[in-house]
């Protein structure tokens, strides 16, 4: 029986590793951080939400300890698995790799180094010993003699169903903005002028593992809107959606679904990542589809422009039959999914 050190800090990592079970020998064992579902961590995941610089400096000596902590699990593991969340993993894998020479760590889902700090590739490239991709293009930043490999994208394997055709009119309209507390209050009051405006079936699409009390707190009054929790399912049946940056957009963009992209991040964070990032876009779907192609997949707005009235323009001038084709497009350029590779490595 194999045994794994995993750490898996976010909500998106957990969907995937799931997946990525379903695919390995039924005896091998998680350990460390990840969802309670497979398991038996180190750590209640709920404890470890944040969002955006100032929050992280604020939980600095808790993340210490919780690093510290994994880096003495790491002695008896077979291998260590790390996803996504370099903030904690990156350090995280320089203390296993000093310590434990010899350990293997495979990171999957990397850190996008080649957007925010390139230096950080040297880096990964002496840490890391499997880079597992799931970017076609992020091979092309790395040297020539780097371990990374392209995989496949985890959301091939778990979203269900793709839109292979639109319906004519726009009658139910879904909104996600974001799972994270910070979003969803900046976005609600914006997504609830939205609605207000617009002649159409709303759903507001929340986490499964909200609260009543979360739902009270964060969403407040959700007259106008029907609720639900499963994310693909909503994206596949509804007409159009306005959605919160994050992994969603991408699920969006795959689905089928024509949507436009919101993020209203606290100004300090904003100036930080604004300084950091060097993108001309936010959206993942967006940076991926411009790798082959010289336009757009889908409108974004940040910041200030985040307004009901932008919002509602763009909604009344997409393309949509174009965003269809685009989107069939992109998941060709993705090929498939990555959990049947990434097992086939933590079982070599």
């Amino acid at each position: 029986m194999a045994t794994i050190l995993v750490s898996a800090l976010e909500h998106s990592a957990n969907v995937h590793l799931k997946s990525l079970k379903k695919e390995l020998d039924t005896r091998t064992k998680f350990i460390g951080i990840f969802d309670s579902e497979l398991g038996e961590p180190i750590i209640d995941l709920r404890s470890l939400a944040i969002m955006g610089f100032v929050d992280a400096l604020k939980k600095l000596r808790f993340f210490f300890k919780l690093n510290a902590q994994m880096v003495d699990l790491a002695k008896d593991v077979d291998k260590v698995l790390l996803i996504d969340s370099s903030g904690f993993n990156l350090p995280l894998a320089k203390k296993i790799k000093k310590k434990y020479p010899d350990k293997e760590i495979i990171y999957y889902i990397l850190p996008q180094a080649w957007a925010w700090k390139p230096k950080r590739i040297p880096v990964l490239e002496r840490t890391i010993d499997t880079l597992a991709s799931i970017l076609p293009f992020e091979k092309e930043y790395y040297s020539k003699n780097a371990p990374i490999t392209y995989v496949g994208h985890p959301l091939l394997d778990i979203i269900p169903k793709f839109k292979e055709q639109l319906n004519s009119d726009v009658k139910h309209i879904a909104f996600m903005p974001g799972s994270r507390k910070g979003e969803i209050q900046k976005l609600m009051p914006i997504f609830k002028e939205v609605v207000k405006k617009l002649d159409v079936n709303a759903t507001i699409i929340i986490p499964k593992h909200f609260t009543k009390e979360d739902i009270n707190e964060l969403y407040g009054n959700l007259s106008g809107f029907k609720t639900a929790h499963d994310t693909y399912e909503t994206l596949y049946e509804a007409d159009f959606a306005f959605i919160c940056s994050g992994t969603a957009t991408l699920e969006a963009a795959l689905i089928g679904i024509p949507f436009v992209l919101s993020y209203i991040a606290k100004p300090l964070d904003y100036f930080i990542a604004s300084r950091l990032v060097k993108l001309s876009h936010i959206g993942l779907s967006n940076i991926m589809f411009t790798q082959f192609n010289d336009r757009d997949l889908h409108p974004e707005f940040i910041q200030q422009d985040v307004t009901a009235d932008n919002l509602i323009k763009a909604y009344k001038e997409y393309d949509r039959t174009t965003f269809l084709d685009d989107s069939k497009a992109l998941r060709a350029y993705l090929q498939h999914g990555s959990s049947k590779n990434v097992a086939k490595i933590l079982e070599s």
